[in-house]
């Protein structure tokens, strides 16, 4: 049986096209400009439960009115069938998109961690509905001149961050710093072990008000992290930035006897134990502050 010619099928798609003998004078209607107009804004729509909601917001808007020009077509239900099946799905997407928005929504201080520390970062209501999951939601209190950490006692398993209040570091009953709102209470802890190890508090911390704070236990938090690497990064980025700020706060109040001011930075300030036996005094140093003509002295260690 011979095969079928496909030159006349060819003949016939080529000579029934129908000829242009002029271009349409007048311009399609509003309703198709808008509806592609419409189409390009959502296209343009970013990432998120904003960004999605955006979108099909758009898009729907977008291909009903390319349903409403279709179907100024009498003779074309399909031009204008499919436009409108893709807005009605759009809007059923649209609809989800926002119950899923509103579903992991937080309360007011879990709202305002999320504001302050890991919106900007760029960090989504899902990663972030993740990271309230691991601490099950709850913020504990602690009332003022109770401890949270006592040196030498307490076991480092839980990573903290200050909701409100304050919290007075101390070591061997002298003072260091201040721990304010949104802060780590134990970032220097947290980043001074591994995973496998084990360890103690250096320091004291003492509620010097009545504080409000959310607490992750390791084991926990550190299974997040191996699920999710991104919230591992931006934990890591959180808990470094917190220990520079922590830093800097210790050299603003590092001081000796005759009020000049210390830079963590030289090794003056660390004087070893070989100074202290021979009460040997290292060499001055200009500070590295450009802004301030102050001179690094040591401590004298027989003082």
């Amino acid at each position: 049986m011979d095969p079928p010619s496909l030159s006349g099928r060819a003949n016939y798609s080529v000579s029934d096209q129908p000829l242009c003998s002029e271009w349409q004078k007048a311009p399609e209607g509003a309703v198709f400009h808008l509806a592609h107009i419409l189409l390009v804004l959502g296209f343009m729509g970013g990432s998120g439960f904003y960004g999605l909601l955006y979108m099909f917001s758009f898009l729907a808007l977008g291909f009903l009115c390319c349903c409403l020009h279709a179907w100024s077509e009498p003779c074309a239900p399909d031009a204008s069938a499919w436009p409108c099946a893709l807005s009605v799905l759009c809007v059923a997407q649209a609809l989800h998109v926002a119950h899923r928005a509103r579903s992991v929504a937080f309360g007011g201080e879990l709202q305002e961690l999320y504001a302050r520390m890991f919106n900007k970062l760029g960090v989504s209501l899902t990663h972030y509905g993740e990271i309230v999951a691991c601490c099950e939601g709850q913020i504990q209190t602690m009332e003022k001149d109770h401890f949270f950490a006592i040196e030498g006692k307490t076991p480092i398993d839980k990573l903290s961050v200050l909701l409100s209040g304050r919290v007075r570091v101390s070591v061997n009953g002298e003072f260091l710093h201040y721990i304010h709102p949104f802060q780590f209470l134990d970032s220097p802890e947290w980043d001074s072990l591994r995973p496998s190890e084990d360890g103690v508090f250096q320091v004291t911390l003492r509620a010097d008000s009545r504080c409000r704070y959310v607490t992750w236990r390791r084991k926990k938090l550190y299974l997040l992290f191996a699920q999710h690497r991104y919230i591992a990064r931006i934990f890591a980025l959180l808990v470094r930035n917190d220990i520079a700020d922590k830093l800097f706060s210790l050299n603003t109040a590092a001081l000796d006897g005759r009020g000049f001011r210390y830079d963590l930075r030289l090794p003056s300030f660390c004087h070893g134990p070989h100074l202290e036996r021979t009460g040997a005094v290292p060499p001055l140093r200009p500070s590295r502050n450009r802004n301030k003509s102050v001179i690094t002295k040591p401590v004298d260690s027989k003082s």
